[in-house]
C-alpha cells in the first residue's frame, strides 16, 4: 500500500494492475467530479507575465468569498499544498500537535520538527503549534465553529499558533474561521477539491497582515499561472454556481453511502466529496476493486478502512456494478 500512500496515485495503479478495464474509475480523491464549467485563461494570457493586478483582484475576490474583510490577509498560492509546506519553517520552532488521523502532507511538513499527533485539539496542550483539518481528510470529522473559535482565542491569548485547514469546507461552510481577525491563527483554503480543478493549482493562506507580507515575499511577483489566474477569478465570483453544486453534491454524498451500505461497508464518516468506511479486509477489496479499474484511497496503518471520493453521476452506475461484483 506504500504506492498510494495518498490520492491521485493513477498511473502507480495502471502500472501495479495493467490488465485492469479501462478507462479507470479514479475514486482516491475528495475531488469535486463533475468542475466548475468557466474558461480558461486566453492565449494571449499565456504569452506574457501574469498581471500583478489580476493576482490583487482575485485575492480580493477570494476574500469576499471566504467572508474575509481585508483582502490584505487572503494570499494566493500554487496549491493549498505549498502553504503548508511553508508553514513550518515560519512558524515553526516549537512543540507541535497535529490532530489525528490528519493528512499526510501536514505530517510529512512538522514532524520532522518534533510534533506529536493528539486525538482531539483539545488535547494539544501548549503546544508551539497545532494543526488541523476542519472537515478532516480523511475521516470527515468536524470541530464545530464556536468550540473552534474559542480554542483559537484562548492559544493566541497564550502566544500559541493554531493552523486549520479548511480544504474541504465549501461542503460545509459554516465550520469555516477563515473571517477570524486573531493573531497566531493560519487558514488553508484549496480551490481545486470543491471547484473540481486540482491541476489549477490554487490556493490560499488566510493569516495576520504581518505574516501574509512574509509569504508574498517568499512566493515573489508570479506566483501563480495565467490559468489558475482566470479560473480562480471567475470561479470565486459565480454565487450560483457554488449554492448549486452545494446541494448536489449533499445530493450525491446520501445516494452514494445508500450505494456503500447496500454493499455492506459501513460508512463511518466522510464529508460531501468523500466517504471514510470500514471493511473487514480493506486492503483486500482495495485489490479487487482495482482489478476492475476502479482505485480508491487505502491506508497502510489502518487495513480496516477505505475512503471512497464522490463519483460523477455518470459513473455511480459502474462503480455499483463493480461493487456487486467485488464487494463481501
Amino acid at each position: 500500500m506504500g504506492a498510494f500512500r495518498h490520492g491521485g496515485r493513477l498511473h502507480e495503479a495502471m502500472a501495479a494492475y495493467p490488465d485492469a478495464p479501462r478507462p479507470w474509475l479514479d475514486l482516491s480523491t475528495g475531488i469535486n467530479p463533475e468542475p466548475w464549467p468557466g474558461p480558461r485563461a486566453p492565449a494571449e494570457a499565456l504569452r506574457r507575465l501574469p498581471d500583478s493586478a489580476q493576482l490583487t483582484a482575485l485575492e480580493a475576490v477570494a476574500a469576499r468569498a471566504f467572508r474575509v474583510d481585508d483582502p490584505g490577509r487572503v494570499v494566493a498560492l500554487p496549491g493549498a499544498e505549498a502553504g503548508l509546506r511553508l508553514l513550518p519553517n515560519l512558524i515553526g520552532g516549537g512543540q507541535t500537535a497535529l490532530v489525528a488521523p490528519i493528512y499526510g502532507g501536514h505530517a510529512e511538513a512538522w514532524e520532522p520538527r518534533a510534533a506529536r499527533r493528539v486525538h482531539a485539539a483539545e488535547d494539544a496542550g501548549d503546544a508551539d503549534v497545532l494543526v488541523l483539518v476542519n472537515p478532516n481528510n480523511p475521516d470527515g470529522r468536524r470541530i464545530e465553529r464556536d468550540a473552534l473559535v474559542a480554542l483559537i482565542t484562548a492559544r493566541s491569548a497564550r502566544g500559541r499558533w493554531t493552523v486549520v485547514d479548511e480544504s474541504f469546507v465549501e461542503v460545509a461552510p459554516d465550520l469555516s474561521v477563515a473571517d477570524l481577525a486573531i493573531e497566531r491563527l493560519v487558514v488553508l483554503r484549496s480551490f481545486g477539491k470543491f471547484y473540481g480543478l486540482p491541476g489549477a493549482r490554487l490556493g490560499f493562506v488566510i493569516t495576520s497582515n504581518e505574516l501574509a507580507r512574509e509569504i508574498r515575499v517568499l512566493l515573489g511577483d508570479w506566483p501563480l499561472s495565467a490559468d489558475a489566474l482566470a479560473l480562480g477569478l471567475a470561479a470565486y465570483a459565480d454565487d450560483a454556481w457554488r449554492a448549486t453544486i452545494q446541494a448536489r453534491l449533499a445530493a450525491q454524498a446520501e445516494k452514494l453511502d445508500a450505494l456503500l451500505t447496500r454493499a455492506g461497508l459501513n460508512v463511518l464518516g466522510g464529508s460531501d466529496l468523500f466517504r471514510w468506511v470500514a471493511a473487514p479486509d480493506a486492503h483486500a477489496l482495495f485489490s479487487r476493486l482495482a482489478e476492475q479499474g476502479v482505485l480508491v484511497r487505502p491506508f497502510a496503518d489502518r487495513p480496516d478502512r477505505l475512503r471512497f471520493g464522490l463519483p460523477s453521476r455518470r459513473d455511480f452506475k459502474r462503480l455499483r456494478d463493480v461493487l456487486e461484483v467485488v464487494a463481501p
